[in-house]
């Protein structure tokens, strides 16, 4: 116990010892490059340590659909084909649809496969169904060897090969986006003051020719999310990524927005694919509630915005260049444990590098401990060019 104590209460300093030798000197002067490098490189230049960043923007979206198109021979405007049509940031452009009209309340056959019989014993297994169409009552309807439910009638049947509306790819998607950056409070909006009205009915999104131009066409934004045909035919969820990293070092007008587009939908899995929903039109006939009920396969449209900016602040500038000062002498710590570990003269620099002094060393009186320091002044003169500090030499 006394030892632990007398352990406890003891007192460290740094004692300066000089190696010279060329393999230790190397590995040192290259361990502070590469950190001194990492900081200047990495830490400023590319992250941008010096300014002080705010990420927690504010933004409103605004979209708006154009284009015409014909499905069943029918055509179709913007009415017709986009959900909901509030204009807001997630949307749905509707592609295909299995339209059941004149349905109302009543007993009917449903058409699905998985619901063939011949008995009611073949229906009763599937009383726990959820189905949209309705409820399954366990009665099979022998006549068209189908399980009986009770719903909306005639029930929707799926089964249909269909063609999408294939104008969709010349469909145009304005977007119009604003945010600000309540910490600087700068506020910037993606249609640039260069474009006037003329150019904003005229342009159109291109990642190299024309990158700040506010309207997409879907064709070129679904290529970007690969696999057409499939998303045409089956819906699917496309993110529209606004991201605006600004330097606000710069003037403000460098603060310009980019766009990427994303398929979320995809898996590797071939169970239910796509994106689909299904809404009803309600109407009343011969005092009876009708409805045309329409199962739409879309493509839904979610736009994400996404910022940071930064501007110079001298408290992070100060805080990273005490931390890069700090980290060089990594390379000291690199250069012990080689020495103290791996070389031949590691117990002579150990000796030289640590030394312990008790208490019996502060008795001696005034004149002795003035000569004995004088000696060791001399003596450690002869062995280092550095005052104050000890030279080791390794022949290497």
């Amino acid at each position: 116990m006394l030892g632990y104590i007398a352990g406890f209460f003891t007192y460290e300093t740094t004692k300066s010892v000089v190696v010279k030798s060329w393999l230790v000197g190397i590995i040192n002067r290259f361990a502070q490059l590469l950190i001194v490098l990492y900081f200047i490189g990495w830490v400023f230049v590319h992250e941008k340590a010096y300014q002080v960043r705010d990420t927690g923007i504010e933004s409103a979206v605004m979209t708006k659909v154009k284009g015409f198109g014909f499905y069943n021979d029918s055509l179709m405007d913007v009415a017709d084909y986009v959900a909901p049509q509030q204009g807001a940031s997630v949307f749905c452009i509707i592609t295909k649809m299995i339209i059941t009209p004149n349905q109302s309340q009543g007993f009917c056959g449903e058409p699905d496969k998985k619901f063939k019989c011949t008995m009611d014993e073949d229906c009763t297994k599937h009383l726990s169904s959820n189905l949209a169409s309705g409820r399954i009552t366990g009665k099979c309807l022998t006549s068209v060897q189908q399980c009986q439910i009770e719903g909306w009638c005639p029930a929707e049947n799926d089964n249909q090969i269909l063609t999408p509306m294939r104008e969709v790819e010349n469909f145009t998607i304005f977007i119009k986006n604003s945010i600000r950056f309540p910490l600087f409070n700068v506020t910037r909006g993606n249609i640039l003051p260069s474009i006037n009205n003329k150019r904003l009915t005229n342009c159109l999104y291109h990642p190299v020719h024309d990158p700040f131009c506010p309207i997409f066409r879907v064709g070129d934004v679904l290529q970007n999310a690969e696999d057409l045909d499939n998303i045409m035919n089956k819906g699917g969820e496309i993110v529209v990524n606004i991201a605006w990293q600004c330097n606000l070092d710069f003037d403000v007008d460098y603060c310009l927005p980019s766009y990427t587009f994303t398929r979320l939908d995809t898996s590797s899995t071939k169970v239910s694919q796509g994106y689909n929903f299904r809404f009803a039109k309600y109407y009343r006939l011969q005092n009876k509630d009708v409805r045309t009920l329409h199962k739409a396969f879309a493509i839904r449209f979610d736009i994400i915005v996404s910022g940071n900016a930064g501007k110079f602040s001298l408290i992070p500038t100060i805080i990273n260049v005490v931390a890069a000062c700090t980290s060089v002498g990594l390379a000291t710590v690199l250069c012990d444990i080689i020495l103290l570990n791996f070389l031949k003269g590691a117990e002579q620099y150990k000796a030289k590098k640590f030394e312990e002094v008790s208490d019996s060393a502060f008795r001696t009186d005034s004149k002795k401990l003035y000569q004995e320091t004088r000696i060791t002044i001399k003596a450690e003169e002869k062995n280092s060019d550095d005052s104050g500090a000890f030279s080791i030499g390794y022949q290497l």
